[in-house]
């Protein structure tokens, strides 16, 4: 887990033509999205589709997330912070177990003090559709961002604990990063997806995260 500076970052919808600020409180983001090896050690399941210990996990939900967010903070003597019903879950803002990130956080991390929107050269830092041989990659390989932190781009797309927009399309859900069928447009840390929460495909994962 890095610990991840306060701050503030500035969000944008470009589907609504809107901007926001947010303020960020100092928390803890785990260096590498979850790994195929960490998941099964915490559920004792592996949905993956690209196997192998190293690999992200993916084909996971984000109610599989928040489900394994809560089984770690159990296992590791903290409180769980999701309670979780049939296509959603309530966050208690006053638990100090494992979360997903906001988006706000997932995008102030990723950004690593930068205004730009890669921390570096694509070709560097992430697997995409041109060096990912179509296939996830093992978590590690590519270059880190300033703060530490390794495949904020590319490898799999990350769940954030967000809604997208309640009144438009209800329960779903954020998802930030880019992965590894994406083209290089695909991998911004502006970029913005949603799906329901009850959807999975094989770019698809998510990393832990802490308040403090």
């Amino acid at each position: 887990m890095i610990k991840i500076p306060s701050g503030k970052i500035q969000l944008r919808d470009d589907r609504k033509k809107t901007s926001w600020t947010v303020d960020i409180k100092s928390f803890l983001l785990s260096s590498y999205p979850v790994t195929q090896k960490l998941y099964f050690s915490i559920t004792q399941k592996n949905p993956s589709t690209f196997l192998g210990d190293n690999k992200p996990v993916e084909t996971v939900s984000w109610l599989d997330a928040v489900n394994f967010c809560n089984l770690l903070s159990e296992q590791s003597g903290l409180k769980s912070c999701y309670l979780i019903y049939a296509d959603g879950a309530h966050l208690d803002p006053l638990a100090n177990g494992y979360r997903l990130p906001s988006e706000a956080e997932w995008e102030y991390a990723c950004r690593s003090g930068s205004d730009k929107v890669r921390y570096g050269e694509i070709g560097e830092i992430a697997w995409f559709e041109k060096n990912s041989n179509g296939a996830t990659m093992d978590v590690g390989l590519k270059r880190p961002n300033a703060w530490g932190l390794f495949d904020m781009l590319g490898n799999v797309w990350e769940w954030c604990n967000d809604l997208y927009d309640e009144e438009v399309y209800g329960t779903y859900r954020v998802f930030r990063g880019g992965g590894w069928s994406d083209k290089e447009r695909g991998c911004l840390a502006t970029n913005r997806r949603r799906s329901h929460p009850t959807f999975k495909i094989d770019d698809l994962g998510f990393r832990v995260c802490r308040s403090l």
